[in-house]
């Protein structure tokens, strides 16, 4: 069986049960391949070849590891070592000149890259000349599967408001539902965000608790103009709440065919938002269609055929 591990600057040395409440989706990937976790500076404490495949999630806070050398490391502790960014491709790229060249030659060094959708997939094969794979967005539905049907209303933006999320762009065409508004806290999240007449604010809470307080809305949108995991349009789609979004993300094109664009396609987007809440049959469709594609693209079992046959190409 090949051994996997994942490093990232998250403070825990071990494998991740099943049964954990705030599955986000490096959670779920760790799960599903059985994988250990270990904080980036343990690198330096184990055994040489002690991993077949290793995966580092960069960290935001790379001054802490600037003087790190994580290359050596990582060649050392795994037989093959790979990347996982978070957020956009380009990321790295507003960083401190430094950083961003230390982020560079992790991701150079490499023996093949990881990308959540298909356009970052183009874009790291460009860049680094490496075979690229997909990663795909994954939940662990263990704790979710009991979630009820509910009557839903109201409708929910992703992300904040500002420019990283879209999320002006996405509570303009919001207002077209005639519903009630709402948004998630998130860690870029303005002050004054919070006292903006007509807009509803979730609390930060853990993923379990998140999919069941989503469960209760009828629509969504997320205009992010980032080519991004897309989690929010995944978590609408195993819900199959309607949910208008960016046709970059695959995590939105899969479960959404009908209703991805080009996020700043805000006249298209009006449209379909008016379409969603006059068109019963339309809505429905929908709302079917996520939840078949989601079965599809994005369960575990679709999750770890393609994972194995990574495994087998690299």
């Amino acid at each position: 069986m090949t051994k996997i591990a994942w490093f990232s600057e998250m403070g825990f040395n071990s494998k991740t049960s099943r049964s954990h409440r705030n599955m986000r989706t490096e959670f779920a990937w760790f799960v599903a391949q059985d994988a250990m976790h270990h904080n980036i500076l343990k690198l330096q404490e184990l055994p040489d070849n002690s991993y077949d495949v290793g995966v580092i999630i960069i960290p935001k806070n790379i001054d802490s590891y600037l003087n790190f050398d994580i290359i050596v490391h990582l060649k050392r502790v795994c037989k093959k070592y790979t990347f996982m960014q978070e957020g956009p491709s380009w990321y790295f790229q507003d960083l401190p000149l430094n950083q961003s060249l230390w982020f560079y030659n992790i991701m150079l060094n490499s023996d093949f890259v990881l990308a959540h959708n298909d356009r970052d997939k183009e874009y790291y094969e460009g860049l680094l000349e490496k075979k690229c794979y997909i990663n795909p967005t994954l939940m662990i539905e263990d704790l979710i599967k009991t979630i009820p049907p509910l009557e839903r209303s109201n409708v929910i933006i992703g992300g904040n408001l500002r420019r990283w999320y879209g999320g002006f762009n996405s509570l303009m065409i919001a207002q077209e539902f005639e519903e009630d508004i709402w948004a998630q806290q998130m860690g870029r999240m303005r002050e004054d965000e919070k006292s903006l007449e007509g807009l509803n604010h979730l609390p930060y809470m853990e993923w379990v608790d998140w999919m069941y307080s989503l469960n209760k809305f009828k629509y969504a949108i997320h205009l992010n103009p980032n080519s991004i995991g897309g989690t929010f349009s995944l978590n609408c789609g195993y819900l199959g709440i309607p949910c208008i979004g960016n046709i970059h993300s695959n995590t939105q094109r899969l479960c959404f065919p009908d209703l991805s664009l080009e996020p700043d396609n805000l006249k298209e987007a009006r449209k379909l938002a008016k379409k969603l809440r006059l068109d019963k049959d339309f809505y429905l469709s929908c709302s079917k269609i996520a939840k078949e594609n989601y079965n599809l693209y994005f369960s575990e079992n679709t999750y770890n055929k393609i994972w194995s046959k990574i495994l087998k190409q690299i």
